[in-house]
């Protein structure tokens, strides 16, 4: 009964912000690099912030650290979504909040100086690449559901790190933002107020499971996002491209863009293989070593992502045969 209620909430809230959004004129315009070519609500991933909201009224006494936090990176996403910031505003911020949940998870004191740089560097990465991935209908509310759903299994069938429905808050948020974005003709886009705020939500649960667990392999749960990104930057690199502009690069783009496959098709295709790794990793946990476990798991996406390649290769071809 508490879940179907809160799952009413969020949809009444995320009509009321339709009327604001709509009033205010706070729209995604596409461009030549865009994966859409519709004029179409932006924001709409700011109920994951209001999901939050409502989790944080009830926990008061615990999560103060962690909904200052996510409404901090929030507010500047908001703000980005509505007039571009610079990225020295946008880091410093990312970089305030992932501050203060590593005090709020004792990081400080529970690690050496050299395990809280590369942690920072990680965080602030996660989120990034989270944001970078938001490109088309769906891949945002889907992953986010896989990851979610991973965290809640390992919460309630291996290791209890946190309550129960601090992980169903985030999944319900999701439910009710697929309902307006997963289709053809998508009613909101997450915008970055969504897709950094769940990733944050996300990374201070992947760091307290790793903390208690004192295990890494759960950053796998982002490995699907985590090789795509920091593949297509080396990409990127390569072509000697600046790689804080927007582009067409990453493989869902060119599956999406190249091949014309539909947005739904290709995101659900990034959440099943998500899936699988997932699956992977909670059945591998404490069977094999972890280092065992990356390989097993990057190994295989990297060449999966490899095939982005020989995709671009065929395009190009056609194109040029064609011409």
């Amino acid at each position: 009964m508490e879940y179907t209620l809160l799952g009413i909430v969020l949809m009444i809230i995320m009509l009321l912000y339709f009327k604001v959004a709509d009033h205010f004129n706070i729209i995604d315009k596409p461009n030549q690099r865009s994966s859409h070519t519709e004029i179409t609500l932006r924001g709409g991933g700011i109920i994951f912030w209001f999901s939050a909201l409502l989790y944080f009224a009830q926990h008061i006494q615990t999560n103060y650290f962690f909904f200052t936090g996510i409404t901090l990176v929030s507010l500047v996403s908001f703000w980005d979504d509505i007039q571009s910031l610079s990225n020295k505003i946008r880091i410093s911020i990312h970089f305030l909040a992932i501050t203060l949940i590593f005090y709020d998870l004792d990081l400080f004191h529970l690690m050496p100086i050299w395990v809280v740089v590369i942690a920072y560097v990680l965080a602030i990465g996660l989120i990034n690449a989270y944001n970078f991935m938001d490109g088309i209908n769906g891949i945002t509310g889907l992953y986010t559901l896989v990851v979610m759903g991973s965290l809640l299994y390992v919460n309630i069938k291996i290791q209890l790190f946190t309550d129960v429905m601090f992980i169903k808050y985030a999944m319900l948020a999701s439910l009710v933002f697929l309902f307006f974005n997963y289709r053809k003709k998508a009613k909101c886009f997450a915008g970055d107020v969504g897709s950094i705020a769940i990733a944050f939500w996300i990374i201070y649960l992947v760091v307290k499971l790793i903390l208690v667990t004192e295990s890494l392999i759960w950053l796998l749960f982002l490995a699907v996002y985590g090789v795509d990104a920091v593949c297509t930057i080396l990409h990127r690199l390569y072509l000697k491209q600046n790689i804080f502009e927007a582009h067409r690069l990453h493989l869902y783009q060119v599956l999406s863009n190249e091949y014309k496959i539909q947005h739904r098709l290709v995101s659900l295709f990034y959440a099943l293989v998500q899936t699988v790794t997932s699956f992977l990793v909670i059945f591998l946990y404490q069977k094999v070593q972890d280092e065992i476990i990356f390989l097993i798991v990057i190994l295989p996406l990297m060449l999966l992502y490899s095939s982005k390649f020989y995709l671009l290769n065929k395009s190009n071809l056609r194109l040029n045969h064609g011409a």
